[in-house]
């Protein structure tokens, strides 16, 4: 039962939002670290860090301190100018992935659409006018744009929302045979996650990267990652792609790429990027100062601090106490991920578990409907990482809910 405090809230945003978020019933007012507060006083361990956004955690030093920086200066310009700030930043992007030159935006669909417009564009100077279609994936997840939508592989998402942009067909996730089968001369790219965030928390197969090098290699058809979720450290590496030994063409990057603040960028390869002339693509408020000194200071403690290589080390322990929950927990159906992105599938819906592990001071979600995810700043501390896992184990040995019908 929420406080009056609580509800107060509650109803005025009933008042005046849109309902689209199934928002959980809680008003957070503040966040140190891995730790967060609600407006009643009550403490959480924050396992979902804005849905994989707070990698350095709630108010880091130093994102606060570029930001309070920032504030004082310049907030915002324009793109019409050269903007310091958003040069250093897009200089650590290229310097520490696969090269090329960066766009800025404002989200990760945003970035997801720019990555399309970019190998798109890209075709019109080298490929025939038929060949402008894109794979992608079932199960996948894009963005909620009209054209991020259209190239994600869940119907449930899509439903709603027709008619859908064309030129997207559809393979299922690492499947080598049906990746091969449905190239033709219509395909200009294939879009992939390296892991399938909102799809269950599912890493590709390294033989499913393997065959989507070979089918650059050849058929001449650009490879384009969505690193919206996965770059960045996430995974125990800087970006999702370096696990496989396959880099794309073009990448997008987006949630704690400007630590905390809205933002999206894209990485393409000079050839492609060359394409994007002024006119072609723009933004009025992605990369602006404060955005770019924040995601400057990201990008400064993430690969000079090494904390991708943290948080491998840091999954690596969850994951050994994790695995052994398939056996030993009777609703559990499998655990996977990488680094510090965790899926826990279960053999029913998760979202009691969910809610009774906010009850107990964990905050986390699920995906896929059975898969719980968690996603803690990649700054989480030993002791932070054992006291979840153990209210989390609780919960699911204590768990009653039936199990799905198949």
């Amino acid at each position: 039962m929420a406080t009056p405090e609580t509800q107060q809230w509650i109803d005025r945003y009933e008042k005046n939002l849109w309902n689209t978020f199934g928002r959980r019933r809680l008003v957070l007012t503040h966040g140190k670290g891995t730790r967060v507060w609600d407006i009643d006083g009550n403490e959480y361990l924050d396992f979902l860090a804005g849905i994989a956004v707070t990698n350095l955690g709630h108010s880091h030093p130093a994102i606060v301190e570029a930001i309070q920086k920032q504030a004082a200066r310049l907030i915002h310009c324009s793109n019409f100018y050269y903007i310091p700030a958003q040069i250093e930043w897009a200089e650590y992007l290229t310097r520490h992935s696969f090269g090329g030159r960066v766009f800025f935006g404002n989200s990760g669909a945003e970035a997801n659409e720019g990555m399309i417009k970019a190998a798109r564009k890209y075709a019109v100077a080298h490929f025939p006018p038929n060949r402008r279609t894109i794979l992608s994936c079932f199960n996948s997840f894009h963005g909620r744009t009209i054209g991020t939508l259209s190239a994600t592989g869940q119907e449930k998402v899509q439903a709603g929302f027709d008619p859908l942009a064309p030129g997207f067909r559809f393979v299922e996730y690492n499947n080598c045979d049906q990746l091969r089968d449905a190239i033709d001369g219509s395909v200009l790219a294939v879009l992939v996650e390296p892991v399938q965030g909102e799809g269950g928390v599912v890493p590709a197969t390294q033989e499913f990267m393997n065959a989507l090098a070979e089918v650059r290699e050849s058929y001449n058809v650009l490879l384009l990652f969505d690193e919206v979720q996965t770059g960045l450290g996430r995974t125990g590496k800087n970006f999702g792609y370096e696990h496989y030994g396959v880099a794309p063409d073009i990448m997008s990057l987006g949630k704690p790429v400007a630590g905390g603040l809205a933002a999206g960028a894209i990485v393409a390869r000079e050839e492609i990027a060359s394409h994007m002339l002024p006119g072609s693509h723009g933004s009025t408020m992605g990369g602006n100062p404060m955005a770019a000194a924040a995601g400057r200071a990201y990008c400064k403690v993430l690969f000079e601090e090494g904390l991708a290589e943290r948080a491998a080390k840091m999954g690596e322990k969850a994951f050994s106490v994790l695995r052994p929950w398939v056996k030993e927990i009777p609703c559990v159906k499998d655990v996977r991920g990488m680094g510090l992105m965790i899926g826990i599938e279960l053999d029913r819906p998760a979202v009691g578990v969910v809610e009774r592990c906010e009850k107990r001071g964990l905050l986390i979600n699920y995906t896929a409907q059975t898969v719980v995810r968690l996603v803690p700043p990649l700054t989480v501390s030993e002791d932070e990482m054992e006291r979840a896992l153990e209210i989390l184990r609780n919960e699911l040995m204590n768990e009653k809910d039936p199990p799905a019908q198949s």
